[in-house]
């Protein structure tokens, strides 16, 4: 029932998280921000309950993408049934299942065995079913921010190694019979990427395990998913490449007319820790244009939800918001025409900080997947509970140092 007595029906109720919702609070926080910089260009500030309003506004408007998103997710999980049907899987699955439920190392333990898996037994645990790995990556990417815009490669090995041109091969015009002289060879260097050991350990009661109708499958991979997906997202922003992969801010930054490569170019605010006073949006616009036009066809936005807040009030010079929704579910938001991916571990607006980076991640950053996930069955170490050490190997760093940039809100 409504405020008016009237009695609320479910078409109504689900009209509240339609994607049009998103449009309604916006132009209403349009409204009010506008209000605000009006009075702060009159009175040099702005009511109290003005601001409160605009915030309110904002938070309401990261909640209702937040619920976008999430029925985006719940759309797209993918389904077990039908995925492996031939004789060898099935019967993975089944000795699996078996492990799983009961402990009953025997079948599955042959099985790898037999497909010469070297790291088969109680030690190292058991490779989970194909279909399970799967689910749990397609999770993992649809709620870890970078490996969802990153390039990911799945390896067999204990690294990847990438080989690039440090100097590229020289060229030039000739006529038609011109001698051709010898041109000089491209210098090669390495740049490597091992696979770190990433970890979960859920817990079940032998009753749930007992239980025919709970699916273990499904169980396992929405148990470890969030942990692996958290784990991941800090160490692709902040890992320092010990142990886990190097991420996106531990490398060395240099002002962009002074890049190397190695080192990632930004662009200055103007302003220590906030943007320039005057024509904030300037500073946005020559981080675009930081990026060569090759990768800037493919670029977004990482940041932060506190940075995408104070970006979302800021306008151009014909009063147009920089900032965007989206209006269908799954689909970034948008600033200045490019997609905003939002990461929660990048840092906060502050002196001298890195909060925003542009660029075309898919090409700048990769992710590697060594090939399999394993599970090691533990009834003993807390009872009643059996726990399930779960291990994938995963590795990650910049592999393009042209494709990103970054700003830094810092006078220069």
């Amino acid at each position: 029932m409504d405020a008016d007595g009237n009695l609320e029906t479910k078409a109504g109720s689900a009209r509240a998280h339609e994607p049009g919702t998103t449009h309604n609070i916006w132009e209403e926080f349009k409204a009010a921000n506008d209000q605000r910089l009006d009075e702060i260009e009159r009175r040099l500030s702005a009511d109290v309950l003005l601001e409160e309003k605009v915030e309110r506004l904002n938070r309401a408007l990261d909640t209702q993408k937040q619920a976008l998103d999430e029925m985006a997710l719940s759309a797209r999980r993918p389904q077990l049934d039908g995925v492996r049907t031939d004789r060898a899987g099935m019967e993975h699955k089944a000795a699996w299942d078996a492990y799983m439920r009961k402990g009953d190392s025997s079948t599955v333990s042959r099985i790898e065995l037999k497909s010469a898996h070297g790291q088969s037994g109680p030690d190292g645990g058991y490779l989970v079913p194909s279909e399970t790995e799967a689910m749990i990556d397609k999770l993992m990417a649809k709620i870890s921010p970078v490996r969802a815009i990153a390039s990911v490669r799945q390896i067999s090995a204990a690294s990847f190694k990438k080989p690039f041109a440090t100097t590229g091969a020289a060229a030039g015009w000739v006529g038609e019979v011109q001698a051709r002289t010898e041109t000089a060879t491209p210098a090669l260097s390495v740049i490597e990427f091992p696979a770190m050991e990433l970890y979960a350990m859920p817990a079940a009661t032998q009753s749930l395990l007992d239980d025919t109708y709970v699916n273990v499958e499904q169980w396992l991979a929405d148990e470890v998913q969030t942990e692996f997906a958290e784990q991941e997202g800090q160490a692709f922003i902040s890992g320092d490449g010990v142990n886990r992969p190097r991420g996106l801010t531990t490398y060395p930054f240099v002002a962009n007319a002074s890049w190397s490569w190695g080192k990632v170019g930004y662009i200055a605010t103007g302003n220590a820790g906030d943007f320039a006073a005057s024509n904030p949006s300037d500073s946005l616009i020559d981080l675009i244009y930081a990026v060569r036009q090759s990768y800037r066809m493919n670029g977004r936005w990482l940041m932060n939800r506190t940075t995408q807040a104070k970006i979302r009030k800021l306008r151009d010079g014909d009063g147009t918001y920089l900032w965007q929704p989206s209006s269908i579910a799954g689909e970034p938001a948008t600033l200045m025409g490019f997609p905003v991916a939002e990461a929660e571990d990048m840092p906060d607006i502050a002196a001298n900080s890195y909060a925003v980076l542009f660029g075309d991640f898919q090409r700048g950053y990769l992710v590697v997947d060594r090939a399999g996930v394993r599970v090691l069955r533990d009834p003993y170490s807390a009872k009643p509970y059996v726990l399930f050490y779960t291990t994938k190997r995963v590795g990650g760093g910049i592999q393009n140092f042209e494709a990103i940039k970054a700003m830094k809100f810092a006078a220069s």
